[in-house]
């Protein structure tokens, strides 16, 4: 097995050809991470969600990290860190561009709706509540690559 970093065009080719990426957010201590739908774009990720834990915790604290992996051939894998920062797009004219290139960006991917307007508790929340938009600022993207050489 060989281990090597992957440079930041790497790193960002993985992260944009990804569908759903691993969200970590922390508050009161407390580490929280589930699985999103993002698009990258201008060292960028922007998402949507209903409002709920994710959201509520990245307001209170919004340092996030995201991680993505894609395995290899053999044993072999790739995988992903970004370090950023949560940026809420409100329902502002200010924001309004920038909510227009999310929509934009988010709808371009096959089932993009699906884990952002859905949510497993009953009654459906999607008919009470608005969508947040939002995007991760990237500060920090590293990767690694194991390349299993008895592939």
């Amino acid at each position: 097995m060989l281990i090597r970093t992957l440079s930041v065009l790497e790193c960002t080719k993985l992260i944009a050809a990804s569908r759903v990426v691993r969200l970590a957010c922390c508050r009161d201590g407390q580490p929280y991470v589930v699985p999103i739908h993002m698009t990258y774009a201008d060292r960028h990720l922007y998402g949507f969600s209903m409002p709920g834990r994710k959201i509520t915790w990245m307001r209170d604290n919004p340092r996030i990290c995201v991680q993505v992996d894609e395995p290899g051939p053999g044993r072999g894998w790739k995988s992903v860190v970004v370090l950023g920062r949560y940026e809420e797009l409100d329902d502002t004219a200010e924001n309004e561009p920038e909510r227009i290139h999310a929509w934009r960006l988010i709808s371009s991917r096959p089932n993009w709706w699906e884990t952002g307007s859905l949510s497993p508790v009953h009654p459906i929340v999607s008919d009470h509540y608005e969508h947040v938009f939002f995007r991760i600022i990237i500060q920090e993207i590293s990767g690694r690559e194991a390349i299993d050489r008895d592939e």
